[in-house]
């Protein structure tokens, strides 16, 4: 299986580290003309120095209205949309005032939205174009420690099954993948703060996996390649017949058939 993606505009959104760096990095390196972004001008940039490829970055939080016409005005076209930009916080869900709530729909939710609201009528009218938003296992499994992030996770699905509705026929697709937990900065703290910092990181995720999520059937944090492999592969023509899905990599975290 070759997957080229010569010739194609991918945006990243929340690309500057962890599985988003991972993504574009695979996107380039099957030829795509990748677009990084984040919230700072030097994350970007040290970013975009980081990948091999054509390589170029916006600064702007998507997670804001003036963000994202900001990104959509330096940006008007793209073949390939990426909606990873996201936040996640353990929290008692009792406790969790309003504005947490709102900020972590604006971010995880709204900021996908919104640029798909503008870039995939436009894959409509060229007869191609594939829009992938970065949920998690969270969204079929809520994790008590996060009801909010979960809860944003779970609309996720629901807006891509939606959109690939009103996409039906157009070859434009639109799907969610599924990571577990994986490897990233900031899951690496997370499990620091949870198991505890004295401790080697290897014995860390060890112990995290066993008592945390224990229905893994990797047994190990997914690495940010390993979920960056089925987002390429869902942004090439040979997917072409997947639509309307959640794909999972999870690790089999998710003790469900479906999704």
């Amino acid at each position: 299986m070759n997957i080229d993606l010569t010739g194609r505009t991918a945006l990243v959104t929340g690309s500057t580290a962890g599985i988003g760096l991972a993504i574009a990095t695979g996107l380039a390196a099957a030829g795509a003309k990748v677009v990084v972004n984040g919230r700072s001008r030097d994350r970007v940039d040290a970013a975009v120095a980081s990948i091999p490829g054509e390589v170029t970055g916006i600064a702007a939080d998507v997670a804001t209205a003036e963000g994202a016409a900001q990104l959509v005005a330096e940006l008007p076209d793209v073949d390939i949309l990426i909606n990873n930009t996201g936040i996640f916080a353990a929290a008692p869900v009792f406790e969790i005032p309003d504005e947490q709530w709102q900020r972590f729909f604006d971010t995880n939710v709204l900021s996908g939205v919104r640029l798909a609201r503008h870039y995939t009528p436009r894959m409509i009218e060229r007869g191609f174009g594939r829009v992938v938003f970065i949920s998690s296992e969270s969204a079929v499994q809520t994790p008590t420690e996060m009801v909010h992030y979960g809860m944003t996770k779970t609309a996720q699905l629901a807006v891509a099954r939606g959109m690939a509705q009103a996409a039906a026929g157009t070859g434009v697709t639109v799907n969610s993948v599924l990571p577990g937990p994986t490897l990233t900065p900031g899951v690496e703290e997370f499990v620091r703060d949870l198991i505890g910092a004295d401790i080697p990181f290897e014995e860390a995720e060890r112990r995290f996996m066993a008592e945390a999520r224990p229905t893994s059937l990797l047994g190990r944090l997914i690495r940010p390649e390993e979920v960056a492999n089925l987002v390429v592969y869902v942004a090439s023509e040979l997917s072409s017949a997947t639509s309307g899905a959640a794909l999972r990599v999870d690790g089999g975290v998710a003790p469900t058939l479906i999704p």
